[in-house]
């Protein structure tokens, strides 16, 4: 068994749609960034990466890049899952953490968790999403800014 750890942070900004875990979420900012800004399936792909010693996707889908220009992540995850299986490993178990002042997590829970169970190929009973403010404080408690964090347990197949 391995253990992996992503983290992401992404500035809001009004007039940008937002997508959490894959789901468009009704808020007038969205995330800015040089793919659609996804910082809960970006903070879980870099912890798969991380697993399986590959680095972390700013390596793989480089800000640099015009391919990855608005790039999906859900392709960013998919492609994460993939060298993981090349690798020899599965998703045992996810936990990960959203935080950001609003909206709230709760209503888009059930959406998230079915997306990352779809993508990973693992039971919604073996991933934990949890949602999370600061309390006012910085700039995510200011509501300038989200992040995610995660933490994943992979198993050789």
């Amino acid at each position: 068994m391995k253990i992996g750890f992503g983290y992401d942070i992404h500035r809001l900004e009004e007039g940008r749609r937002m997508l959490l875990g894959g789901v468009e979420v009704d808020f007038p900012k969205g995330f800015k960034g040089h793919s659609d800004g996804d910082v809960l399936f970006h903070a879980v792909s870099d912890a798969i990466l991380g697993a399986v010693g590959k680095l972390d996707i700013g390596v793989h889908f480089p800000d640099s890049s015009p391919e990855c220009k608005d790039i999906s992540s859900i392709r960013i995850l998919e492609e994460a899952v993939r060298m993981m299986k090349e690798e020899g490993y599965r998703v045992q178990n996810l936990d990960c953490t959203v935080v950001m002042e609003e909206p709230k997590l709760s209503a888009y829970r059930g959406s998230i968790t079915e997306n990352l169970s779809r993508i990973m190929e693992v039971d919604k009973g073996s991933i934990n999403l949890k949602g999370k403010t600061k309390e006012g404080l910085g700039e995510v408690g200011r509501g300038e800014a989200a992040e995610a964090y995660a933490a994943v347990l992979i198993e050789e197949i």
